[in-house]
């Protein structure tokens, strides 16, 4: 018989640290272009704004360096980082990728009821796109995506797409200007194939959805042309 073991009382969830605070709302002004590539940041002046000490700010500002949104420089200020093509076409990899999987496996897996939780979201979609509410439409796409992967059983996929999708975001949010139709056809098709349990077509329509980025961001970068890294010429086509 062996030895009863011995566990330590179980503590109150954790909240988020002021650096993780800090750090969501320094990324997520960011993603969404209040902080637009090139922006000076001063720790001193960001944690008067938050109300908080220097070191939560230092420790925010390292994070965002280490994910590519920042540039720190020794003696410079430091900037928002311009947007790099190569990490926004990995991220697509990525995404394209895992989603393929998700929308194959919700095929099989998902309900009526998960299907009419997603139509749902498609309708609040399309307010969102008739109202020209470019954070809402963003939020909603998001939650598309999100919930077919954790209503697949899948959930875990998605934290690996959200930690590599935020590259693609601002390019994404940038495209809403002109393409927010396009994105809701997208989700129509995709949400069409599901529906019809039709797995090798949903992967098709998905993979389509995907790359249009590929398109979009030559003429984002025509646009925006400050925003964009200078890159080498030739990337490798992913």
């Amino acid at each position: 018989m062996t030895d009863a073991i011995t566990l330590p009382t179980l503590e109150a969830p954790i909240r988020p640290s002021v650096t993780d605070q800090v750090f969501d709302q320094l990324h997520d002004r960011i993603i969404e272009l209040d902080l637009p590539p090139g922006t000076k940041l001063s720790e001193i002046e960001v944690a008067r704004q938050f109300g908080v000490s220097r070191q939560p700010v230092r420790d925010a500002f390292y994070r965002l360096s280490k994910l590519g949104f920042l540039a720190i420089r020794p003696q410079r200020a430091t900037t928002v980082s311009q947007i790099s093509t190569r990490s926004v076409m990995q991220a697509r990899f990525i995404r394209a990728a895992i989603e393929a999987e998700t929308v194959r496996v919700a095929c099989e897996r998902l309900t009526e009821a998960d299907h009419a939780a997603l139509w749902q979201i498609l309708d609040l979609q399309r307010e969102a796109s008739a109202a020209g509410d470019r954070l809402r439409f963003h939020a909603l796409d998001d939650q598309f995506h999100r919930e077919i992967c954790v209503r697949s059983g899948c959930g875990f996929a998605w934290e690996i797409i959200r930690e590599n999708k935020s590259h693609m975001d601002r390019v994404r949010y940038l495209s809403l200007a002109f393409a927010s139709k396009d994105a809701y056809a997208d989700h129509l098709e995709v949400m069409q194939a599901i529906e019809a349990r039709d797995a090798p077509e949903a992967m098709r329509r998905m993979h389509r959805h995907l790359n249009r980025i590929k398109i979009q961001i030559e003429r984002i970068r025509l646009d925006h042309q400050s925003y964009f890294a200078q890159e080498d010429a030739c990337l490798p086509d992913l």
